[in-house]
């Protein structure tokens, strides 16, 4: 196959930690050819999607002593090519976020793909319409008792009803700009008016889940099908569990309750050509769906011996034969 990746720039990537890298690095040992781009290089030529692609080459990353070691340097990228995406297999669109104005003209670019020519993973029109945060509302059954606004009163009362909330921007990453709330903080109005932008833009609060200490579960699911997960703990210092802010990764499982979740958000991300994706699960509730980005291929293999991104390619190879 010939796959394209729409990722940030490579030089800024972590090949001991990004998935991007995990998938790339699993598609050239299985045999296929990758090339590699990013958002603000795609164009509509003659109403087909075209990038400005470099063919990459990587050097595994291998398993010292319980750690991912990369070798120095660990990419060779060829001369650079205008070329038409719907000459590729499949097209991953794996930019981080935020999903801000250059990020939604990117998806709209790669409308003009024919999809009976070439997988896009995900769906351009999939990332657009999953917000990470608000597209975990609609399964009622699964989340914790949020409430989506920009009035501080309301998130006043919600707080003091609830004990304790987490106020989550609704366009960021990594855990950037969750805060804990509590209605008795001094700094409550502040911290309300700074991250609504004085009421403008509404943030998601939900309740505070004291089982938030024991971690948060990623659970990475391909076409809907959980494949891996990794709990994530906090530093000690700070009370959200994300990788990039320091939390730490350990062994886990997916328990009965966890695989009911996935099974009630399945349908629905194939529906919407979601097709590799990362849940967040906090003591038994769906808090997240990750659809632009989702990593956490690298530390699952480190922990549990799996290839998760050799299951991914895999997985393509069955579908594009199916559809052929």
């Amino acid at each position: 196959m010939k796959l394209a990746f729409i990722i940030d720039s490579i030089h800024l990537l972590d090949p001991c930690h990004d998935t991007s890298v995990a998938l790339i690095e699993a598609a050239q040992i299985l045999g296929h050819e990758v090339w590699i781009t990013q958002a603000n290089l795609l164009s509509v030529v003659e109403g087909k999607a075209f990038a400005v692609l470099q063919r990459v080459e990587l050097v595994p990353v291998q398993l010292v002593e319980g750690r991912w070691v990369a070798a120095n340097p660990w990419y060779k990228l060829s001369d650079s090519c205008l070329t038409s995406l719907e000459t590729m297999d499949a097209v991953f669109m794996r930019t981080d976020p935020p999903v801000n104005d250059s990020y939604l003209y990117a998806t709209y670019i790669l409308d003009y793909i024919d999809q009976n020519k070439t997988l896009v993973i995900n769906s351009p029109s999939g990332i657009r319409g999953a917000n990470e945060k608000m597209y975990a509302l609609q399964f009622t059954k699964a989340i914790p008792e949020t409430i989506v606004s920009a009035d501080k009163q309301f998130i006043r009362q919600f707080v003091e009803a609830k004990g304790a909330g987490v106020l989550k921007p609704l366009g960021n990453k990594a855990g950037e700009g969750i805060l804990f709330l509590q209605s008795s903080d001094r700094n409550f109005n502040s911290i309300v008016e700074l991250s609504t932008l004085q009421g403008k833009v509404p943030v998601m609060v939900q309740t505070y889940l004291p089982e938030a200490k024991e971690g948060d579960k990623r659970i990475i699911l391909l076409n809907g099908e959980p494949i891996g997960a990794l709990n994530r703990l906090s530093s000690g210092t700070d009370f959200r569990n994300n990788m990039a802010t320091g939390g730490t990764v350990a062994q886990t499982e997916i328990t009965p309750r966890e695989y009911e979740i996935c099974t009630q958000v399945a349908e629905r991300l194939r529906q919407d050509g979601l097709i590799f994706v990362g849940i967040d699960v906090i003591g038994g509730y769906l808090t997240e769906v990750n659809v632009t980005s989702p990593t956490g291929i690298r530390e699952i293999d480190r922990l549990d011996g799996t290839r998760l991104g050799h299951q991914v390619i895999q997985w393509i190879e069955q579908r594009l034969k199916i559809q052929k």
